[in-house]
């Protein structure tokens, strides 16, 4: 194939925020919605996270009918595609005027994050299951720590209380 034909199609993630008033039924609707937005733009879809509710680490205020809003909740989900450089500006435009879509992200992956996908809820649901087995036994040591402090005190004590009648 000739240089002069050859189109360079790189790989990139959006990840986004959907809105937390829309319907839940209706959050794979947006996410249909928005991978049909890059294809039809010529993007080719290899990998994806469907949006799930959570909590935002912070509120985000979005601008929406005249009011500004604060949100603390939304349906975070990203999708993987390639497609050539010059249709992320289309991309991107047609996002920024979705009303469904609170924030969104699009980043250029490299061949190593390209590999490597973070899959975010997979990893929040395992730090949940960490953190409820790891405290568990901390907290178990800890305790046992305590009891084996006093025990020593005791026994200590004992002995000089018995030094000391010897010594009388």
């Amino acid at each position: 194939m000739p240089a002069a034909e050859a189109v360079e199609r790189n790989s990139y993630e959006l990840a986004f925020h959907v809105l937390p008033t829309v319907a839940e039924g209706e959050v794979s609707g947006v996410f249909d919605s928005i991978k049909s937005l890059i294809t039809t733009n010529g993007g080719e879809l290899f990998d994806e996270e469907s949006p799930e509710r959570f909590d935002l680490a912070y509120d985000i205020v979005k601008h929406i009918e005249g009011k500004n809003r604060k949100f603390s909740s939304a349906y975070f989900g990203w999708v993987r595609f390639k497609t050539e450089a010059e249709a992320i500006a289309v991309i991107t435009e047609e996002l920024d005027t979705d009303i469904h879509i609170l924030r969104h992200l699009l980043i250029k992956l490299t061949k190593v994050e390209e590999a490597n996908p973070f899959r975010f809820h997979e990893a929040m649901a395992a730090e949940k299951t960490v953190r409820t087995v790891d405290e568990a036994p901390a907290k178990k040591e800890k305790a046992e720590e305590k009891d084996e402090e006093v025990e020593e005190e005791s026994d200590d004590t004992e002995t000089d209380e018995a030094e000391e009648k010897t010594e009388a």
